[in-house]
């Protein structure tokens, strides 16, 4: 699919969530007239694999009701906040492990058959795609292994972004 303007990567992220901006993007995008129909199919919380749904059920919110404050206004920090008061408020830990689960699915789990199938249909077959993420910026035109977008660092312009004390030891595990 071409890259549609003021959609983000699935990468980005709004406050300590990858995904949710794009989501909200694809919520306005839609309001507005401008998602294209290839998107249409997958927006809301009734698909278990799809990646709305997906962050609903992690936010703890309907996706009626994330649209319905979406589309009153406000900053995407506004509306991840409003998620939080009224879903699951989750620990900095229990974020970083959504965003892991979130940049990995595709990689050696139920959805690789899924992601190799796509990747055939979209005619990137050679591209060093390795996760749905991958795809979705590679189908979009951008390319994440070149940017390295898995790594996490705060979201470039989001005021309401803080690296979370301890959540990026320096010390090995052991």
């Amino acid at each position: 699919m071409p890259a549609v303007p003021g959609l983000r990567s699935p990468y980005a992220k709004v406050g300590r969530l990858v995904y949710f901006g794009r989501m909200l993007d694809k919520i306005r995008l839609h309001a507005a007239g401008r998602l294209p129909v290839e998107y249409q199919a997958n927006l809301g919380d009734d698909k278990p694999y799809v990646f709305g749904s997906r962050c609903c059920r992690f936010l703890g919110v309907r996706y009626a009701d994330l649209k319905a404050r979406t589309l009153q206004g406000g900053a995407d920090l506004d509306v991840l906040v409003w998620c939080e008061a009224r879903g699951i408020l989750h620990t900095d830990d229990e974020c970083q492990t959504w965003n892991r689960f979130m940049m990995k699915i595709g990689w050696r789990d139920e959805r690789s058959a899924a992601l190799q199938d796509r990747i055939r249909e979209y005619g990137l077959a050679g591209k060093p795609i390795e996760t749905g993420f991958d795809l979705i910026d590679y189908d979009e035109g951008r390319d994440p292994v070149a940017a390295q977008a898995w790594l996490e660092c705060p979201p470039a312009g989001d005021p309401g972004y803080r690296t979370p004390p301890g959540n990026f030891p320096s010390a090995r595990l052991r």
